[in-house]
């Protein structure tokens, strides 16, 4: 959420990126709401003058006897009458403002490029060559569904499209990618590792900006104030909700495996195939809390600790930076890992990695006490795949087939593979 000071003294600034971002929404909006709610608290202060004024009337009556208490009396009642209306009123003016704060993105650093869609993002940099194949090289699905490792008829049995099955060694290689990610950032890139719950409760997910904007895409149990999370960032960036953390503790690096649920709703007709857009994912997440001052130098990190998982798994990826259109809700900034699929003959998304600034903070209240013993200010906070397991799972099949059939196991792999190299039918 932003400050509405923040919009207000920079309208013209704001709106320009909401056009940037594809938002329609209008500013005269929360204007005209601020400046009512603050005529309603001018009243408010004005009446309360008058009844104290009245009450010190009342208590010095004794001196004065031709003082008429009683009609004092009532015209402090009136008043006090006339304030309830207006607290009221002034509820509702902030509880409309409110909403509409929640419903509008972040700010756009100064590096965010300007464009449409996926289209106009720039390619950062790039690692690894794509595998020359001496064969037509096929789709996942086309290779795992043969070897027994992936079943998508019995995703949909047990549950619905876009819910698949994983077993033998499939399975196993899942597990194995999340304990390979989790020990690279745990014992490498210094995270700490959580286990946290897999539901978390509604303001929960307004913290991190889930809701109430994407509530559609998520799953929410019917007889409680619970849903299911579409991400880990969403219970490990509110571990230090409505806290005063101090500086010298910062920055704080969290990383956890958890499933993911999210309903997909506006990707109809996309990835129907294979493993590539499901419901239910499992995924390494990594959630940055720091200062302002060192929130961008901790995103170019961020980023190269997801690209040291596919570095070591030796899967060619580039990097690219998302333009106005494209990045999220909450971000600031945001670079994409995309992985090269050689079915598809092209990178596809693997991890997004987010600053995003103080936005995320100012809803979920969490800031920190500077160490010159200032006021505490919000904290900026971060967060980034480390990374997509099951896309990962599918970059590994394809990157690694053969033309029999079978697949390699990755070398750094295969350790937690005891010692397994190879997939065949």
């Amino acid at each position: 959420m932003l400050d509405i000071k923040y919009i207000l003294a920079n309208q013209a600034e704001y709106a320009e990126i909401l056009k940037n971002r594809h938002h329609d929404f209008d500013l005269n909006i929360l204007a005209e709401l601020d400046a009512k709610r603050r005529k309603i608290i001018g009243e408010t202060e004005d009446l309360k003058a008058k009844r104290n004024e009245g009450s010190r009337k009342i208590g010095n009556a004794k001196n004065n006897p031709d003082l008429d208490v009683n009609a004092l009396k009532a015209e402090i009642k009136s008043i006090g009458d006339k304030i309830k209306e207006l607290d009221s009123e002034l509820a509702e003016v902030e509880t409309e403002l409110h909403n509409h704060l929640m419903t509008l993105p972040n700010k756009l650093s100064a590096t965010t490029p300007i464009g449409n869609d996926e289209n106009d993002n720039p390619v950062v940099r790039t690692w690894g060559e794509p595998k020359k194949f001496t064969f037509e090289p096929k789709a996942h699905w086309d290779i795992a569904e043969p070897l027994g490792i992936m079943d998508f008829e019995k995703g949909v049995m047990l549950a619905q499209s876009r819910f698949t099955v994983l077993k033998g060694l499939g399975a196993r290689m899942e597990r194995a990618l999340v304990n390979f990610m989790l020990d690279m950032h745990t014992r490498k890139h210094g995270y700490l590792e959580v286990e946290p719950p897999f539901m978390v409760r509604s303001a929960i997910l307004e913290g991190t900006g889930q809701l109430p904007k994407f509530a559609e895409d998520l799953y929410r149990l019917q007889n409680d104030d619970l849903w299911l999370i579409p991400t880990a960032e969403v219970p490990l960036t509110n571990l230090n909700r409505e806290s005063i953390l101090e500086e010298k503790d910062l920055p704080l690096y969290y990383t956890a495996y958890t499933p993911c649920f999210r309903r997909e709703a506006g990707s109809a007709g996309r990835d129907v195939r294979g493993l590539m857009r499901q419901h239910q994912f499992d995924k390494v997440e990594m959630v940055k809390i720091c200062t302002p001052e060192t929130s961008y130098d901790e995103l170019e990190k961020l980023t190269n600790n997801a690209g040291e998982v596919l570095e070591a798994l030796n899967l060619p990826y580039r990097v690219v930076n998302l333009c106005s259109g494209d990045i999220g809700f909450g971000s600031a900034k945001t670079y994409d890992l995309e992985v090269w699929l050689p079915s598809q003959n092209k990178y596809r998304e693997i991890s997004s990695c987010s600053n995003c600034e103080d936005f995320q903070a100012r809803r979920m209240s969490l800031r920190y006490r500077p160490a010159d013993g200032g006021r505490p200010v919000f904290a900026h906070t971060l967060n980034g795949s480390g990374i997509a397991v099951g896309r990962t799972l599918i970059a590994i099949i394809e990157n690694y087939q053969n033309e029999d059939g079978s697949v390699n196991v990755p070398e750094a792999l295969v350790p937690y593979m005891d010692g397994i190299t190879r997939i065949d039918r």
